[in-house]
Parts: C-alpha cells; structure tokens; sequence
C-alpha cells in the first residue's frame, strides 16, 4: 500500500462507526490531519429531494460568519458610475462588454466570482457555456445580478457561499479552513446548515437531512447527527 494510503487508513481508523455531534466531529478531524497543507473542510448534505423536478431544487446562499479563509477573487460587469462603485467596494477586475469579448475570445477564468447589473444580462447571456460549468454565471436568486454591487462585493469577500443540490440530490460546499479555531469553523458549518435547511421546498416530503458528512480535502468524512443538527437548525 503506498504511503499515502497508509496515512488515511490509519485517520480512519480513528473514527468510530457512529454519527458524531457537530462540536465533536471538527476537532476529531483536525486531530487526525496528516496533509502538509491547509486543507479545505466541506459538508456533504443529502437530501430527501428529488432534483428532476424543478419544485425539489435545493439552491441559495449564506455568508459564513469566518468565511473561507482566502479572499475571492470578484469581477463585475456592468457601465456607467456603477464601475466606479464596484471598484470603490473591491472588486478586483471591473469593466463592460469589453470582459465579455476578453472571456469569449480568450476563455478568460482567472476569478472566483462574478456579478452583473441586470442591463448587462444580454451581453453576460452569451457566456453560459464558459461559465455555467464553472458555476460563475450570475443569477438573480444568489445576489449577483444586482444594481447594489458595493453590497454584493462585499458579501462574496466575507465568505459568501453558493449551494445547490447536484443531480444524486447532494450539496458539496465549503466550511473553511482546518487550522479555523474548532468554534469558528462549527458556527460556519451551523450556519450553511441553517440556510440549507430554510430553503427546503414545499414539495419535498419526508426526511429532508438523509444524511450529512463532515470532511477535509485529504481526511477522512466523519457522519453527523443528522436528527440534532437539522432540530438545531430549525430553531
């Protein structure tokens, strides 16, 4: 076995088969990295939806109260005085259909997220197949077609968090950091569950929390009390 394979064995030899409450599964995790680098700590949600149906789709977003732990990386499309606002609030790359030639052209990706003011749409529409599989094209239901750029910059450079649930029914999204204080990266895992749960559809019936896994780029997925955390976040 190579050694790397070794090295997760022996982390999972650490957890128990049993699901772990949220305050003692993060400093379990951090007890049993062996990356030598900051790994990215995430929840795996499954959900009792059924995502063929557009009445079951699972989709928002939460500013984390620590965010993520690096700052993004925000370009903003738009015209006018609103370029000058979208830089005056960080934005680290701002222009007009100018950046919609420069990613047609030269299939420009080198941001983590975009926003758009709603009269740019037209021109922004024609970059679905660039950024639609990045998860980057700006839609009015997570804040980023939006006239109020200073407040939309500033939420995604505090950690704003886009989910959605793929097509198994699953929301994959990042908690922070592993070398977060256990405390910061528990109230940021809390709060992407509270939003998760808040956004449960109508037509959802039955079991909502099927199951969530806590876990670390490298380390191994320790399974939550899915029955506390979704009472917990529901209060």
């Amino acid at each position: 076995m190579a050694q790397s394979g070794k090295k997760i064995e022996a982390a999972r030899k650490q957890v128990e088969a049993r699901s772990y409450a949220l305050a003692e599964a993060v400093p379990l995790l951090q007890k049993v990295k062996y990356a030598k680098f900051d790994e990215t700590v995430a929840l795996n949600i499954r959900l009792g939806v059924d995502p063929r149906h557009a009445d079951q789709m699972v989709r928002g977003t939460v500013v984390l109260p620590h965010g993520l732990g690096k700052s993004k990386r925000v370009l903003v499309i738009a015209g006018g005085d609103k370029l000058a606002e979208a830089r005056e609030a960080g934005a680290d790359f701002a222009g007009g259909e100018e950046m919609v030639d420069k990613i047609q052209k030269e299939g420009w990706v080198d941001y983590d997220a975009v926003v758009a003011t709603p009269d740019m749409m037209r021109a922004v529409g024609k970059l679905g197949k660039v950024l639609g599989p990045r998860g980057l094209m700006p839609n009015p239901k997570t804040g980023t077609v939006t006239f109020e750029l200073a407040k939309a910059v500033a939420e995604i450079k505090a950690g704003k968090v886009e989910f959605r649930t793929d097509k198994q029914g699953l929301i994959h999204a990042a908690v922070g950091k592993l070398s977060f204080p256990p405390e910061r990266l528990v109230e940021n895992a809390q709060a992407l569950l509270h939003s998760v749960v808040r956004a449960k559809p109508a037509a959802a019936k039955g079991k909502y929390l099927r199951g969530v896994t806590l876990s670390s780029t490298m380390g191994p997925g320790i399974a939550l009390d899915t029955a506390a955390m979704e009472a917990a976040a529901k209060a």
